[in-house]
């Protein structure tokens, strides 16, 4: 007795259908939980609100990406002696209105911007 062939695909059709139903849930599932997510981070960040007295952190936060995490660049130039080529203020107008190819970083409160401005500039 020979076997249809059409049977084994069959139930690999149905196999399937059942993973793509079951990945599908799951992705919806998922993208709940990353909504929820981005909300309670929303609203921390709106809680928060404050301006950070630390240089450094604000660099981590908001530089370190693109310049590296310890000045040596990156995707952006190497800023580990910055200080001789710019004074605070016009790395403060840098920050704030982007030079070249870095976006201006309109984001960050000026009295970040004057805080990260001055640490740089010590950088020689």
């Amino acid at each position: 007795m020979k076997r249809n062939p059409a049977f084994g695909y069959g139930i690999i059709a149905v196999l399937g259908i059942v993973l793509m139903i079951v990945i599908a849930f799951v992705g919806v599932d998922m993208r709940d939980k990353a909504a929820q997510e981005a909300e309670q981070g929303t609203e921390q960040t709106a809680e928060e609100g404050e301006v950070s007295s630390d240089p450094e952190a604000i660099y981590a936060n908001n530089c370190a990406a693109c310049h590296g995490a310890d000045l040596s660049g990156g995707a952006g130039p190497e800023l580990a002696n910055i200080g001789s080529k710019y004074s605070p203020e016009e790395l403060a107008e840098i920050i704030q209105n982007g030079i070249g190819t870095m976006p201006a970083q309109s984001h960050i409160p000026a009295e970040e911007v004057s805080l990260l401005s001055e640490w740089l500039s010590e950088k020689q």
